[in-house]
């Protein structure tokens, strides 16, 4: 089965609830969004948190640096780009990055891609990098899952999750507006019925399921210099 990444979390109340309920990962979003969060209030939140889930900070148009500083200060264990400097992380030392790409009619994956950053493929939106609450066509995800992990995101719901993964059959899912009641404010039975959903044991199993998603990435990360 796919591994569940929720995000835009945003207070302790909804991240437990989260992990409670089975999330193999929380996404904290520090770009500008109705669900951006500080690198204070991640921290007090990861804190609090087991150390057995991922971790994720997202990020558009931070420069290296500033992502570094945050993961290292708040505590997260891997970073989501969504921009072009996803390609300038050095992942020879296996530490896996999740690189958003927003999927068009004509999208297709650079081949300058390395086979360590994981995708995760969204909808596009020129006034926005994610948390639409819109769905793109999934055939287009379907042959880039047969060639590498990818993370299905966009306009996911509890009633949506299981046609999107029989479909694409992705390494995660991902969701954020699909489990609110308010923007930056989770809906946990929404949640909880989500993450049901997706561990319904008629859904396609899939062999990493043996690891937890934590173990998929290492805690050693290194960036290209600029």
């Amino acid at each position: 089965m796919a591994f569940i990444k929720i995000c835009g979390i945003t207070n302790i109340e909804d991240a437990q609830a989260a992990i409670d309920m089975g999330a193999d990962a929380l996404g904290f979003v520090f770009a500008e969004s109705p669900r951006k969060v500080s690198p204070e209030t991640v921290q007090t939140i990861i804190a609090r948190l087991p150390s057995d889930r991922l971790y994720i900070g997202v990020f558009v148009n931070h420069s290296l640096k500033e992502m570094l500083e945050i993961k290292t200060f708040c505590g997260i264990d891997t970073v989501q780009i969504h921009d072009e400097k996803a390609l300038d992380f050095s992942v020879n030392q296996g530490f896996k990055i999740i690189m958003g790409l927003r999927v068009k009619p004509n999208t297709s994956v650079p081949g300058s891609i390395d086979p360590n950053v994981i995708l995760l493929l969204d909808t596009y939106s020129k006034d926005a990098h994610g948390g639409t609450g819109k769905t793109f066509d999934w055939q287009k995800a379907v042959s880039i899952a047969k060639q590498r992990p990818i993370i299905l995101a966009g306009g996911l719901t509890p009633d949506n999750v299981i046609h999107a993964i029989e479909t694409v059959h992705p390494f995660a899912v991902d969701v954020s507006s699909g489990v609110e009641k308010n923007k930056g404010q989770k809906d946990h039975g929404k949640m909880k019925a989500f993450i049901h959903n997706v561990r319904k044991p008629t859904i396609h199993p899939s062999a990493h399921k043996s690891m937890t998603m934590k173990a998929h990435f290492t805690p050693n990360i290194q960036m290209a210099s600029q």
